[in-house]
């Protein structure tokens, strides 16, 4: 079993670097990955409807689909930024998961998430979340044309990124999520796998004799980050860009 592990992308169109790197990195995956599964914030922001798509998004999605088609099984976990993706993505057989959720590859139990609810203290951020998901805001959205959506769409994003975005890459929010691990691990899962710090992390814990896993998987726009599971191990890697 081989599977990758990427988050935290914040596409927000098809003329910044990362973009490019990111479609480069997908394409290797055709025919050699068996799971991918994206753990949010991969665009940066992200409403549609069933059969439109922001057009700087294009590209990317028919890559995605691409490798769908080569036999790889998709996973979407939605973020803080990207949410209604099972809109358009699920009548192609690719997975949306709104929430974290557990996973089981080899027999090893796994918890992965976007990991934007584990500070339970930023009631100002969860607040807005509930609201962005609810089914009022929802009905909203889908009376609007396109080109107001996808500019209520940024203005949103940018909100999203005042309100929770401060302390993606601090200290205190990577604490936070170790403490979250272990207490999943206490639970019984073998590995907890979270987004949104943009901290590249891999920590392994034996605990009753069981080697344990907790990883936080980077972002695409200064680490280029993403966690490879091969043979029954993690490795976190970069996928360094051309000079």
């Amino acid at each position: 079993m081989k599977a990758v592990f990427i988050s935290d992308a914040h596409l927000n169109g098809n003329a910044r670097d990362g973009y490019r790197y990111l479609m480069r990195f997908l394409d290797s995956l055709k025919g050699s990955a068996d799971e991918l599964f994206i753990v949010g914030d991969f665009f940066d922001f992200w409403f549609s409807d069933k059969n439109s798509v922001y057009p700087g998004f294009y590209d990317i999605v028919e890559k995605l689909l691409e490798i769908k088609k080569s036999g790889a099984s998709i996973s979407f976990f939605e973020g803080n930024h990207d949410f209604f993706l099972g809109d358009y993505f699920a009548k192609y057989g690719i997975k949306v998961f709104p929430d974290g959720a557990t996973i089981d590859l080899d027999g090893k139990k796994m918890f992965v998430s976007h990991g934007d609810t584990v500070d339970d203290s930023n009631t100002a951020y969860l607040l807005l979340r509930r609201v962005l998901r609810s089914r009022l805001f929802y009905a909203i959205q889908k009376e609007m044309p396109s080109p107001i959506l996808w500019c209520v769409s940024r203005i949103m994003s940018r909100i999203s990124r005042s309100r929770n975005g401060g302390e993606r890459s601090s200290n205190g929010l990577a604490v936070r999520m170790s403490t979250f691990a272990t207490e999943k691990f206490e639970k019984g899962f073998d590995a907890v796998i979270l987004g949104h710090c943009h901290r590249p992390t891999l920590e392994r814990r034996v605990i009753n004799g069981r080697v344990k896993t907790f990883a936080i998987l980077g972002d695409w726009i200064s680490h280029y980050s993403y966690l490879l599971y091969d043979g029954g191990e993690f490795v976190m890697k970069s996928d360094v860009p051309p000079d």
